[in-house]
């Protein structure tokens, strides 16, 4: 390994998904004109892309549009299990939404599911597409109080599955539930074939564009819709497939969501992984599955969850990762690592349908809580039957306009006195280092001219500086030192260490500043 590369522990020194990197995905423009066309979708990940699939086979005029790159969000940095065993999900379910609304539930993903094995047999997708049993494990006497009600609430609703006191792993654990017949893939290999289908039956991507926050109902029905660099998009449907909704129609969608960070290590073993995907049912999160790459086996271990915005140091999940794995497999290398974010909602099920009840034409997916390739697939499925105005049963379950007050009214509150925490305590942080003091390849909160400020100093020495006041509501962005970004701890805006966008709700760049005068630039 290259010491500049990696870390003194030997993970990579920069981020890198397995995905990304072994996939070659094709480039497209920036949208530099007006647009019209039947369906609008922002986001291309698994949901966006499947979508624009369904919508494009379904015989409708779709356009994708990215404010990055294609698959470069949180579907790009997926773990990419394919299943319906989501945690401790069908207990909460059975108790807050009634054993029917849990059967919809199971039975929506295991649709989705199949709905992805089929694609890729249709098409013929080599994809790494395997057949795996997924395993939920308690490796505490807590989690295995708490695994028991998960399996009390299995045996009610009748879902295929077995109680297991072993693990075919060298892991301590006091039970588990076993789920056959689930699936893992290589994702973005499933997914570049789909935007090649869709590029070649007249759907249009666009790289680079972001939308703004306004829709307009016209009087024939249509959106007029406007991106960001003052285009203007005319359809008959939107869809945003992205992490925030671009256009919030008054939802209030930031007070509703909370976002958390996750990190996988993708490591060559030096002992064989017996099959199977695996995950704890606590704290601190641990999660197993197998992956190729260049004719080896790799294991990715992932985990470490937390609250974005909210770990003092990020790189130390990686390397508790690193630990764990090779402790229990032993390590011979780890090409990849990376992190990604995903969204929780208040009761723990995904936001699927139209955006509002006032906005019946502006449809959103968002909250998936990690669990987002059957939830993207079902979202696509289910958002393609409410535009061709197809009655499906899962509209109530998954309705953004749903309120469950036990526990939704009580996360709601929680989450947001947190907000209003961070808010206060950001601005109230006493700031003692100096930028003088950062190495290079080092990033703090700084004291500079008298005032907070965020600085990056690059592997070459060049001081990167920033306003660390996020730009959507105001709170004090904390530093990410394992991914070089600045992240809110509030409602999980994060930006690059020059101050640009890399995850909503903000739209906006933080602004940068001159090291030599601390103005804005």
């Amino acid at each position: 390994m290259n010491s500049s590369s990696f870390t003194s522990t030997g993970l990579p020194r920069y981020p890198e998904s397995l995905w990304r990197k072994t996939a070659s995905l094709p480039d497209f423009p920036v949208l530099k004109d007006d647009l019209t066309t039947d369906v609008l979708i922002a986001g291309a990940g698994i949901t966006g892309i499947t979508s624009a699939y369904a919508l494009i086979r379904a015989g409708y005029k779709v356009a994708v549009i990215d404010a990055g790159r294609i698959l470069d969000g949180t579907t790009g940095f997926t773990t990419a299990k394919i299943t319906s065993q989501h945690g401790l999900i069908y207990r909460h379910l059975v108790d807050h939404f009634g054993k029917e609304a849990a059967r919809q539930y199971y039975n929506a993903n295991e649709e989705a599911k199949r709905y992805i094995v089929d694609i890729a047999q249709e098409h013929q997708i080599d994809c790494q597409l395997h057949k795996e049993d997924a395993y939920l494990y308690a490796d505490s006497e807590q989690q295995l109080a708490d695994l028991k009600k998960e399996w009390e609430a299995y045996e009610q609703l009748g879902i295929p599955a077995e109680w297991t006191d072993t693990l075919p792993l060298p892991i301590h654990v006091l039970g588990a539930i076993k789920m056959p017949n689930q699936a893992r893939f290589h994702p973005l290999l499933y997914l570049k074939h789909m935007v090649e289908y869709i590029s070649s039956h007249g759907g249009a991507f666009y790289e680079q564009t972001t939308m703004a926050d306004k829709a307009k109902e016209l009087e024939d029905g249509s959106l007029l819709l406007h991106t960001e660099n003052g285009f203007k998009i005319t359809c008959r449907y939107a869809v945003s497939a992205s992490h925030f909704p671009f256009y919030d129609g008054g939802g209030l969608y930031f007070t509703r969501l909370h976002a958390e960070r996750s990190y996988v290590v993708a490591l060559e073993p030096e002992t064989s992984f017996p099959g199977g995907m695996y995950i704890n049912c606590g704290d601190p999160k641990r999660s197993l599955r197998a992956a190729e790459w260049d004719g080896k086996e790799l294991i990715l271990v992932g985990g470490e969850n937390h609250k974005t915005g909210d770990s003092d140091c990020t790189i130390k999940h990686y390397e508790t990762l690193e630990q764990f794995g090779g402790s229990t497999f032993g390590a011979k290398s780890i090409p990849y690592r990376w992190s990604t974010q995903d969204l929780i909602t208040i009761d723990q099920v995904p936001y699927i349908g139209p955006v509002t009840s006032k906005h019946p034409r502006v449809f959103v997916a968002t909250g998936y809580a990690k669990w987002g390739m059957t939830s993207g697939t079902l979202a696509a499925l289910l958002i393609t039957d409410l535009i061709q105005g197809k009655d499906n049963k899962l509209a109530d379950l998954f309705s953004p306009s749903r309120f469950k007050v036990n526990p939704g009214l009580k996360n709601l509150v929680v989450q947001n006195a947190d907000v209003a925490k961070e808010l206060i305590s950001g601005k109230v942080e006493m700031v003692h280092r100096k930028l003088e003091d950062l190495m290079p390849d080092q990033g703090a909160v700084v004291k500079h001219l008298g005032k907070r400020a965020g600085a990056y100093r690059d592997p070459e020495g060049v001081i990167h500086l920033v306003d660390t006041t996020c730009t959507h509501l105001g709170c004090e962005c904390a530093w990410n030192q394992a991914e070089r970004s600045w992240d809110c701890p509030c409602h999980g805006s994060r930006f690059d260490y020059k101050g640009h966008v890399l995850e909503g709700p903000a739209t906006e760049d933080l602004s940068r500043l001159t090291p030599q005068y601390g103005t804005r630039e």
